[in-house]
């Protein structure tokens, strides 16, 4: 019933439903004809219990097929792909998608239109993608991911991440992972020192719920950041799963412990077949503005949306301008205090000016 990738155990049957007696078998099946299922023993095994949040988050479920209003790729990555699996959305940066294998597939994912007809990294998709950077010299930063790039065979991580660094204008690097959360048995000693030979490269990490961390995950980074690679992480707001704001507390202060610095907050995309996990924008905000002062500033994240059509993220933040006068603002303390601030008038007056933009 099922079937295992040697040293990953990936199970990709619906067995790991069996613990679910009232589930709808024939229902699910046709979930999963239409969007794959996908996880493995390991994260497997944190689930406690049928509709706990690791469970929502890797199980199929029939609203997946009830939402009509979703986009099949509300970022237009396709669109803004000058080459297969390179997305080229800002001026200086790319997303290469290296990879079409996942530790798990996360039901709320922006790419779930690719996970019943991937595109595999051939040696010629390969060689266009390279040729695609060397040749815009205006692309400094290249994000890859996927899929995931830490289940690539290590030696051709190792080839494609050797062959950015010797494109001179290529500055940064940074690889987008679930894997040290996911499936940490991936993360070695030998991984990390191979990566580390690309600095200056960045890791940011998906983590979703502080269940996710556990002795192996810290494990996992500890290896990655004692090989000096700066760790961030990327959580996604999902109802049911993490909106709230104790919750998010926990986990972004543990993760801050762990050398993995919080760096985005992100409301859900609007990828169809993912509304049942969606919150309000008003959600976020409320979460943020309760998380500001009560645990350390850096492990609070960036709160953003990625603008549906391509057109990049924006942040949400809380507003604490209450009034501008003609030489003092007033500001709403974290605690929900009032606060006379002195300014100048021709201060006061930029303000007006610009948040006045602001909200046009």
């Amino acid at each position: 019933m099922r079937k295992v990738m040697k040293s990953c155990g990936i199970i990709s049957t619906l067995q790991a439903l069996s613990r679910d007696p009232g589930a709808d078998g024939a229902a699910l099946s046709e979930v999963v004809r239409r969007y794959p299922f996908r996880t493995n023993e390991y994260y497997q095994g944190l689930i406690r219990q049928t509709g706990d949040p690791l469970w929502r988050q890797v199980m199929p479920d029939a609203m997946e097929l009830s939402d009509d209003a979703g986009l099949q790729d509300p970022l237009a990555e396709e669109a803004l792909s000058p080459v297969p699996n390179l997305v080229h959305r800002y001026p200086n940066r790319v997303l290469w998608l290296v990879s079409h294998e996942c530790a798990l597939h996360c039901r709320f994912c922006t790419r779930k239109r690719r996970w019943s007809s991937p595109l595999p990294m051939t040696g010629e998709l390969l060689r266009d993608g390279l040729r695609y950077i060397r040749e815009n010299p205006q692309v400094n930063d290249v994000l890859l991911s996927g899929g995931d790039p830490l289940l690539l065979d290590p030696s051709r991580l190792e080839t494609i991440l050797g062959e950015l660094r010797h494109i001179p204008h290529v500055a940064v690097l940074r690889i987008g992972t679930r894997v040290p959360c996911a499936l940490p048995e991936r993360v070695t000693g030998e991984l990390a020192t191979m990566l580390a030979r690309h600095h200056p490269l960045f890791l940011n990490i998906h983590f979703n719920h502080p269940r996710e961390i556990t002795e192996e995950s810290r494990r996992a980074c500890a290896l990655l950041a004692d090989a000096g690679i700066p760790l961030g992480s990327q959580t996604v707001l999902l109802r049911d799963v993490n909106d709230d704001a104790h919750v998010l507390g926990e986990l972004f202060q543990t993760l801050l412990g762990l050398r993995v610095r919080p760096y985005y907050l992100m409301q859900m995309d609007l990828t169809r077949g993912t509304a049942h996990f969606r919150t309000p924008l008003s959600r976020g905000l409320e979460i943020v503005a309760r998380l500001r002062n009560r645990i350390s500033g850096m492990a609070v994240p960036q709160l953003v949306v990625d603008l549906p059509g391509g057109l990049g993220k924006v942040p949400l933040v809380p507003n604490r301008i209450e009034h501008i006068g003609e030489d003092h603002v007033v500001f709403r303390s974290y605690q929900g205090a009032p606060c006379r601030y002195p300014v100048r008038e021709e201060e006061a007056r930029e303000m007006r000016e610009v948040l006045g933009m602001v909200r046009v």
